[in-house]
């Protein structure tokens, strides 16, 4: 654990489109951690009292428990968002879990820290309001694409949003992994995988996927994370990563 440079929290385009100011502020009270894939960030029913910025490839997803016991991701997060206490004023309990989806490095901050750097700037609270906004409607349609779209759609889907934070098309990830977020059973994501494996979209070897057929792939995800890019665009241009 350090205490990062300021210049380091652009690492995350949720803080390098801050103010100089505001970054300064932010900065003393941020303390830098190297986080392996499945750690967990939050636990349900936790207080939220850290909050925690995903930098370069790393990514988080919120997930929620259903009553099998089956966790289903609602949100996968990277270095446009962040996790925690962004929204509330903190200390209230958390109703999903955060966990680490691809592993490398997260910038934290106490959530009684960013609370008080929010009081202290009107942008800065603005600011992570309208990520919140954007943050919602991810859930929103990540609902929506639970309810309506084919496992085969929504897998293309999630290997796309991977390879486009992980800045490559080349990103490890297991099957299992993959399972999780969708919140299905790993036979039915090996089926899947084959399926797109043997029409040379994706090549998968011991735990890695690469993205062979990006346009293919495209014509088979469904169309939900467009949408999301299009509203990240219009609330906050210039957050959501490019592809």
């Amino acid at each position: 654990m350090s205490v990062p440079a300021p210049e380091e929290l652009a690492n995350n385009t949720l803080l390098a489109t801050l103010s100089d100011a505001d970054r300064l502020r932010l900065a003393p009270h941020m303390h830098v951690f190297d986080l392996n894939a499945q750690h967990v960030l939050q636990h349900a029913g936790d207080e939220v009292i850290d909050t925690w910025f995903p930098c370069g490839s790393a990514m988080a997803a919120f997930c929620v428990m259903t009553k099998e016991a089956t966790a289903v991701d609602v949100a996968l997060i990277g270095r446009e968002g962040a996790i925690g206490g962004i929204v509330s004023n903190g200390h209230v309990p958390a109703f999903a879990t955060a966990q680490v989806r691809y592993g490398g490095r997260f910038l934290r901050i106490k959530t009684a820290a960013l609370e008080q750097a929010k009081l202290d700037s009107l942008a800065l609270r603005h600011w992570f309001s309208r990520y919140s906004d954007c943050l919602l409607a991810q859930v929103f349609q990540t609902a929506a694409c639970n309810a309506t779209h084919t496992i085969s759609q929504r897998s293309a889907k999630w290997l796309l949003a991977a390879a486009s934070r992980t800045q490559g098309h080349r990103f490890h990830m297991t099957h299992e992994q993959l399972a999780e977020m969708l919140g299905v059973g790993r036979s039915f994501v090996t089926r899947v995988i084959t399926r797109l494996r043997d029409a040379g979209m994706i090549e998968t070897k011991r735990g890695v996927f690469i993205i062979k057929d990006e346009l293919r792939l495209q014509r088979a995800a469904c169309d939900c994370t467009t949408m999301i890019e299009d509203h990240f665009d219009t609330v906050m241009h210039g957050i959501y990563p490019p592809d």
